[in-house]
């Protein structure tokens, strides 16, 4: 099999096809996010309103509501849970968020086993990626294409809270508005990713690919163009090789990306632990080899 057939291959059944779509939409808006998230250090808060969504849209999937308006809602919640229980008296921040993210997750779970259902809510929790229909792939897109028109069109007042939350407010800007709406694009894109390696693995597509871009340049805007190209490529390459390698598809995804974080980690030219140090060994030869001529 030449390399054409194995490009073309999985793309003859139509499974293959939505899921290589929604990979695409779902890893270009969380990579997109996640620059802002890496920027503030909200990792650890996306951790866990990623982890938070799943009570909000199995109770959203029983009344019938769309799952985004579930997950909104709860992760709107486990936000004013996390400050309730850190402004309460000596539980520190991580703590607060161990400690809610935890439970709502454990909550979400505990309801995935006790409400009947004709869907496999448990897909929430790992990804289906091979099991989206089209109507699935219509709201994938269409959150996606909300989340990412949002952030976008707020990319300034956004960026501008990431790095000077105090100098946003003296301008008029409201960084508490700003980290709410955040917030909310941050359940939203859950949402979009849930499908594709579901609850347990979605953080990563949250973290890595903004980490990735950060560790490659030093402006944001570098990073907002850098980030959702190499989650992109990430999906479609893992997608390929969970197909031809009979591997777990949404897991697949991830793997690569932290393969590519790795490499950045690495070989980066100004912040790779390797590629600094090649870059500075390249300067001070060329710089004895200008004194030799000299």
């Amino acid at each position: 099999m030449n390399v054409c057939e194995l490009l073309v291959e999985p793309l003859t059944y139509g499974f293959m096809a939505r899921a290589l779509l929604a990979s695409v939409v779902a890893a270009a808006v969380c990579a997109v996010l996640s620059c802002w998230l890496v920027l503030i250090g909200w990792s650890l808060m996306g951790d866990a309103v990623s982890h938070a969504v799943l009570p909000g849209v199995v109770l959203a999937h029983v009344a019938g509501a769309p799952f985004a308006l579930g997950a909104v809602v709860s992760g709107f919640l486990a936000v004013a849970l996390i400050g309730a229980v850190r402004d309460a008296g000596r539980v520190k921040e991580d703590a607060a968020i161990g400690v809610v993210f935890t439970t709502l997750f454990a909550l979400g779970l505990v309801l995935v086993s006790v409400v009947p259902s004709q869907t496999d809510l448990g897909h929430v929790v790992f990804g289906n990626v091979l099991g989206v229909s089209r109507a699935d792939l219509a709201q994938i897109a269409a959150l996606g294409a909300v989340a990412l028109t949002a952030l976008l069109l707020k990319r300034r007042d956004f960026t501008l809270y990431a790095f000077d939350p105090v100098h946003a407010h003296a301008i008029g800007l409201s960084p508490r508005l700003l980290g709410a709406a955040l917030l909310g694009l941050l359940a939203l894109t859950c949402v979009v990713a849930l499908q594709v390696v579901g609850v347990v693995l979605v953080v990563a597509m949250l973290i890595l690919p903004g980490a990735t871009a950060h560790l490659l340049t030093d402006r944001f805007g570098r990073m907002l163009v850098i980030a959702p190209a190499l989650s992109v490529g990430s999906a479609v390459a893992g997608l390929y090789l969970s197909y031809h390698l009979d591997t777990a598809s949404g897991a697949t995804v991830v793997l690569v990306q932290g393969v590519v974080f790795l490499l950045a980690y690495l070989l980066a030219p100004r912040h790779g632990v390797l590629g600094a140090r090649i870059a500075s060994g390249v300067r001070r030869a060329r710089s004895v080899g200008q004194g030799v001529e000299g």
